[in-house]
């Protein structure tokens, strides 16, 4: 029987069943599939077959899946090579993707994703199989940088990070307040040739309008009242590393202006003179707020936007990958149980549950500080749902707020919506654990009108503040 024309592919895992599978989940006609259970097999498999597609474990015997990920960069560059595990690291998605790997997946994902992911990969495989030149090789690295997560939407952030970190392309990293967009450009410079090289970092709403640009520019002696010598910025300080500029949503327009001439041509002055400077530092920008809505409003300039925004790494908010609370809860539990020298400290099965219901509003640093806190009032070393205080939102906790106007919205006025006011009420006391005033405040009422929605007088008063009338608020009876 000839051998196939069609694309091969090769399935490198030390798991046979999981090879089994793999093998009938792919079948298809035209598409010959090979397997090994070690690297080296695998190795000497490619040095005599023409393979298309390697799909490889990371954690592989005699060496591991990145290390046969290079060898096959050094000898199959248009081999396209799909990396699998059951939980990959930041640094080895990172390295993966900076070493050309098409694509890392999680093996509890595979029923979903492998089938879609192949295909993609063979239709680009069929456009490579004449090219001859490898790419580029870069070094591998171990990073320093440690963002927790196994979420799909974390994974895709950390493959555009191994990418663009390889350019010195200015990045802008987008996200709410809380979601780590810091350790994202620290990875971004730790993972770059201008690792060895500084990574300062200026919170650019922090810093007055008057000092900002002596802050990032440098000055002169004298150039102002309190200039008593010359001092040098920022700029010159990550020149040949990597300059983090926080909030930059929040930075003034007369400095955006002298922010565009440097990522134009690389040139600046200090204040207090006409010398003119430059200095090689790679851009990496954060902000929490839309900068195009920034743009429209005139409050930041439409060509620095565009200068920074040339590759954008959007992070997602907590509530959106529930999968990684637990791991952070307990790096954070780890971390804070070695630093303090206190017994280890675990959290119950209910407690993560709890955890994964709330929203977040403050994303990864109110969940650390909602660890820390519980570790500090901590009772016993298991950590039950009652010893996790969760905060109230300020404002109050609008997604209900709203969830409930409808429902009365909805309904004629009486018992139908007594009962509902009465079930919220009751679920937010639950929440905040009795506390009054914190329940009243996530439900945007006074302490009196969710003390009175227990009587039946209440209800009429809570829905004419609803409405905005002058409907009295109930009496108070202590």
């Amino acid at each position: 029987m000839a051998e196939t024309s069609g694309p091969t592919i090769l399935i490198v895992d030390q798991d046979h069943d999981l090879l089994e599978w793999a093998t009938k989940h792919l079948a298809a006609d035209d598409l010959r599939i090979l397997r090994c259970d070690q690297a080296d097999k695998a190795a000497k498999v490619l040095e005599k077959t023409e393979v298309d597609l390697v799909i490889s474990e990371i954690q592989l015997q005699p060496f591991d899946g990145l290390e046969l990920l290079t060898r096959i960069r050094q000898q199959s560059p248009s081999t396209l090579v799909i990396l699998t595990a059951g939980f990959p690291s930041t640094g080895q998605v990172i390295e993966a993707t900076q070493q050309g790997a098409h694509d890392v997946l999680r093996k509890e994902a595979l029923p979903f994703e492998l089938r879609p992911v192949v295909e993609d990969a063979l239709q680009i495989a069929e456009d490579r199989r004449s090219a001859s030149q490898p790419e580029q090789e870069l070094p591998s690295l171990d990073g320093r940088v440690k963002i927790i997560g196994v979420s799909r939407a974390l994974q895709d952030v950390f493959k555009i990070v191994g990418r663009v970190a390889r350019s010195d392309a200015p990045v802008l990293v987008t996200g709410e307040s809380g979601t780590g967009k810091e350790l994202v450009a620290r990875a971004v410079h730790e993972y770059s040739p201008r690792r060895k090289a500084e990574f300062l970092a200026i919170n650019c709403g922090a810093i007055p309008e008057n000092l900002l640009e002596s802050e990032l520019f440098g000055h002169e002696k004298g150039a102002f009242t309190g200039a008593i010598a010359k001092r040098a910025g920022r700029f010159e300080q990550a020149d040949g590393g990597t300059l983090f500029l926080d909030e930059i949503g929040d930075m003034p327009l007369s400095v955006q202006v002298k922010l565009l001439r440097v990522l134009q041509d690389g040139t600046f002055s200090r204040v207090g003179s006409n010398e003119t400077l430059s200095a090689d530092a790679r851009i990496v920008a954060a902000t929490n707020k839309n900068l195009a809505d920034e743009v429209v409003a005139g409050r930041f300039r439409e060509d620095l936007y565009y200068r920074l925004n040339v590759v954008e790494v959007k992070l997602p908010p907590l509530r959106e990958r529930p999968e990684d609370i637990p791991l952070l809860a307990e790096f954070f539990l780890q971390r804070l149980t070695r630093k303090n020298g206190m017994a280890r400290i675990r959290l119950s099965d209910e407690a993560i549950a709890r955890l994964q219901e709330h929203r977040w509003t403050g994303n990864v640093r109110e969940l650390e500080n909602t660890i820390a806190r519980a570790c500090a009032l901590a009772s016993s070393n298991v950590l039950l749902p009652g010893d996790i205080p969760l905060a109230v939102a300020p404002g109050g906790d609008k997604n209900l707020r709203q969830q409930l106007d409808r429902l009365l919205d909805a309904m004629p006025s009486g018992n139908g919506q007594r009962w509902i006011l009465e079930e919220v009420a009751k679920r937010m006391m639950e929440r905040n654990e009795g506390d009054v005033k914190r329940a009243a405040a996530a439900l945007g009422i006074t302490a009196t009108e969710l003390r009175g929605l227990f009587r039946e007088e209440a209800a009429p008063a809570v829905r004419d503040r609803r409405a905005g009338t002058a409907g009295a608020a109930p009496k108070s009876r202590r």
